[in-house]
């Protein structure tokens, strides 16, 4: 077993990076101080790997939409017992999710963490799936997947990326179907555990106050050793340009909800190019930007405003999001603002306070335990170094957030989604 201690000189933070005997990378972020202890055990596996091959294998194999989501809500149901029954005679607080790229099982205590992480390591570790569980899952995701359906946060989103991308599985519902979802059976299901619940596949990440050899030694009696093995996944070629130009759906919303994307072309992006599209984006559209102020003054937009740079696996774009009375008026104020950005340049005061505010948040995230066993599971699966972020902010020049703004705000490959009031159906 290899142990390292990574530490940050400049923030005074240290975490431990640990290559387990079983295959298991771990990371242990102990805070002294703090009464809490957040453990997220995550695995590199997500709604969008829905074509998949171990290296060595001729053929690939295609499983149905919503699978991965689908096998994180049965691993907590035991042959015996449920997880959350576990835990609860701990105390913990346990939790799990699905997103496009990973899934991940998690709780947090403030006592008895030896007990719950025990149960978090054996019932992740252990599947157990019958035919008769299996469909009647099916019909509790199927009454999930409806429900979503009807939520306007849920649809406006999922509605751009159906407009920005044509083929790639980002744009499908994680939870997949109802019809996808009638085509899961036990066998696919272990199917797909075995491919991508290998601890090599994996990342336990704990942060709190917590001991770092307690917890290689609770590590120790309760991983399985697996063999290392090497997926390989297919992704459809996606075309540059958007899917569809503008989507509108009705719902029952008291004001309309728009989502504004910008299809970016997908590279694997280092931490300097991830922290200068951040940068670009909080000089554009911050709160003390011109745009922002210009969209407020003139109430277009309202405190529900946000923006972020989307980013995975196979894919990224820029999102812009929130409720207002003319998003279109809304959309072309962004364009102004990205085409006056081109043409003027960016000032150099702009840029300064972008950085500071970009730095000061990721400080601030290191007074969570949560945001920063959250953070290394996403550094690890991203392939970048936790403490990394900082320094790419630190050391940021200007030239690389222009290059982002050039390479990658193009203003021909946006799309829009509305949702509207329903009372104003005509």
């Amino acid at each position: 077993m290899k142990r390292e201690l990574v530490r940050n000189e400049a923030l005074g933070e240290s975490y431990y990076s640990i290559d387990h005997d079983s295959g298991l990378k771990i990371y242990i972020y102990p805070k002294e101080k703090y009464s809490s202890t957040y453990a997220i055990f995550g695995t590199k596996y997500g709604s969008i790997d829905t074509c998949f091959r171990l290296k060595g294998q001729k053929e690939y194999v295609k499983v149905p939409e919503g699978i991965a989501h689908f096998l994180e809500h049965k691993l907590f149901e035991g042959e015996k017992e449920d997880a959350f029954a576990r835990y609860a005679r701990t105390g913990a607080s346990a939790n799990a999710y699905t997103s496009f790229d990973r899934t991940a099982y998690l709780f947090s205590c403030t006592e008895r963490f030896a007990e719950s992480l025990e149960i978090l390591l054996d019932f992740v570790q252990s599947p157990y799936f019958t035919p008769q569980t299996v469909q009647k899952e099916q019909g509790i995701i199927g009454q999930e997947i409806k429900m979503y359906e009807d939520n306007p946060d849920w649809r406006v989103f999922f509605n751009l990326l159906g407009a920005l991308y044509k083929n790639n599985p980002v744009r499908i519902d994680i939870a997949g179907t109802v019809e996808s979802i009638a085509q899961i059976d036990a066998d696919l299901l272990y199917s797909c555990y075995r491919t991508f619940y290998n601890l090599h596949n994996m990342a336990l990440c704990v942060a709190g106050k917590v001991d770092v050899n307690e917890v290689l030694e609770i590590a120790d009696k309760m991983l399985k050793k697996s063999e290392k093995q090497e997926i390989e996944r297919c992704f459809p070629e996606e075309p540059s340009e958007v899917n569809e130009r503008r989507v509108v759906q009705k719902l029952p919303v008291s004001l309309p909800l728009f989502h504004i994307g910008i299809k970016c072309d997908y590279k694997e992006m280092t931490l300097t190019e991830v922290s200068a599209m951040r940068a670009l984006l909080q000089i554009l559209a911050g709160e003390s930007s011109k745009l922002y102020n210009e969209l407020l003054d003139e109430g277009l937009i309202n405190s529900s405003f946000s923006f972020e740079f989307f980013e995975g696996r196979g894919h990224s774009a820029v999102i812009f999001g929130g409720e207002s009375m003319n998003s279109d008026k809304v959309e072309g104020k962004i364009i102004e603002a990205i085409e006056g950005f081109k043409k003027n340049g960016i000032e150099n005061e702009d840029f300064e306070r972008a950085k500071k505010s970009l730095y000061g948040r990721a400080v601030s995230s290191l007074n969570s335990v949560e945001n920063i066993a959250n953070g290394l599971l996403n550094s690890h699966f991203s392939n970048r170094e936790f403490f990394g972020v900082f320094n790419s902010i630190a050391e940021l020049p200007k030239e690389d957030v222009v290059r982002q703004l050039h390479e990658n705000l193009d203003v021909n490959r946006i799309a829009i989604s509305i949702v509207e009031p329903v009372e104003n159906s005509k």
